[in-house]
Formats: structure tokens, sequence, C-alpha cells
């Protein structure tokens, strides 16, 4: 029988969503300070997801990491979105938040198969293997008996 500590946490979901936000954010940053696409924060956001959730006190298991995988495909979604639109706008003396309304889907994505190549793919592939393997571990094992 699950004790109440077990449950899930009422502030789990906004927390996931603000750190998640928080990442893509920081993500768009560096990328844009760097001229880079940084994907090797796709597995650091993986882990940041997943530590949030069990900071929430959210059970291992399918759900946490059902919920640690998705999201983590929306920072990597946003973050590139993000980058993409930060490109464009610097152009035009816009700010990234600003450009990615004014850019449509169609353009958005064209600009993501031009500046991802097969390594940043395989980073953000990492990044959601390693969501979803820490949210299924985690699981906290009894201590060991002194007896």
């Amino acid at each position: 029988m699950p004790s109440p500590s077990d449950s899930p946490r009422w502030y789990a979901l906004p927390l996931l969503a603000l750190g998640a936000a928080g990442f893509a954010a920081f993500w768009m940053l560096l990328a844009l300070a760097l001229n880079r696409q940084c994907s090797w924060l796709a597995p650091l956001a993986a882990l940041d997801m997943a530590l949030l959730l069990r900071m929430a006190k959210w059970p291992a298991g399918v759900s946490r990491a059902a919920w640690a995988t998705l999201a983590t495909v929306f920072v990597i979604a946003a973050a590139n979105v993000l980058i993409a639109a930060g490109q464009v706008g610097q152009n035009f003396g816009l700010r990234p938040w600003e450009s990615a309304l004014k850019i449509g889907p169609s353009y958005a994505w064209l600009l993501l198969t031009l500046a991802l190549d097969r390594i940043d793919l395989v980073l953000c592939a990492a990044g959601l293997l390693v969501a979803l393997w820490a949210g299924l571990s985690g699981r906290r094992r009894p201590a060991p008996s002194a007896r």
C-alpha cells in the first residue's frame, strides 16, 4: 500500500512547467550568446526535469518518466524555435520572443532543418532517453537490515 508521502504533490506540474520554461530560456540565451545550437544541453534538461519531479516527490515510475520526457520535448522544441527566432529577430531589432510570434511554423521548421545537424539530433534523442531513464529510476530501496 502506498504511503501518503508517495502521492504526487499538487505543485509538481506547475513546478515542472516553470522549470521547463526557465531551462528553455537559459538554453536560448546561451545559444544566442555563443552563436551555436548548444544541443549538449538536451541531456542536462532531461536530468533537470526528472530532478524537479523528484524534488516535488512525484513517485518514480512510468508517470514520472512520461512527464519528464514530455517536459524535455517541450524544452528542446521551445529552445530551438526561440534560437531560430532570435537569429532572425536580430536582423530586425526584435527580441527572440517577439520574433517567435512573427515567424510561422513552416518558416521555423525550415530554419531548424537548416540549423540542426546529425550530432544535434543525436544529442536531443539522448536527452529524451536520459529523461526516460531518470524518470524510471530513483525508486527508494529499503535500508539494509541492522541485524
